[in-house]
């Protein structure tokens, strides 16, 4: 029996070493006025608690090897202020496109205490110059407030969190 090794990420003709739901290696900020963020405590599979955060500063870097791109979200709002640093990514089969679905792990840092968090990004739109994205990460709330001591309400039977990033790298 032989053993065959497929590649991952399958690079296009186009850009050489980088997957293709990225675009051309550098760096990329997001304009202000072209993002969102959300935070939503559900118990189960109702929300019951949504804020909207403030985006300080978001920052997307394209390695021109084959290293793995770096988002950098920086949340500055009354209910969450920290960094939520994505690292290590992972892409679904229909990527291939342009378009698709993206797996980001990285840490979610808390008065510098780093949380592990899983963010399911979906690529709206790329370009050679522009990343339209939608991610979402849910957080058991439970494991966080123990890890980090973050509280999102008092009195309110909170079981997760969803933090919904959406913008537009340029």
């Amino acid at each position: 029996m032989t053993t065959v090794t497929l590649p991952v990420d399958p690079t296009p003709p186009g850009a050489p070493g980088s997957p293709p739901w990225l675009p051309l290696p550098g760096r990329y900020a997001v304009a202000p006025g072209r993002s969102l963020v959300e935070l939503t405590a559900l118990c189960g599979p109702l929300p019951l608690r949504r804020r909207r955060l403030t985006l300080a500063a978001a920052a997307l870097t394209v390695p021109e090897t084959d290293e793995h791109p770096t988002f950098r979200f920086e949340l500055d709002g009354a209910h969450l202020k920290g960094v939520l640093t994505l690292d290590h990514a992972h892409a679904h089969a229909h990527a291939h496109e342009g378009t698709g679905i993206v797996q980001l792990t990285g840490d979610l840092g808390i008065d510098g205490t780093d949380f592990p968090a899983l963010l399911r990004l979906r690529v709206v739109e790329r370009s050679d110059d522009l990343l339209l994205f939608v991610g979402t990460a849910r957080l058991s709330y439970r494991l966080l407030r123990r890890a980090t001591g973050f509280r999102f309400g008092r009195l309110r039977p909170t079981t997760r969190l969803r933090l919904l990033v959406a913008g537009e790298f340029a």
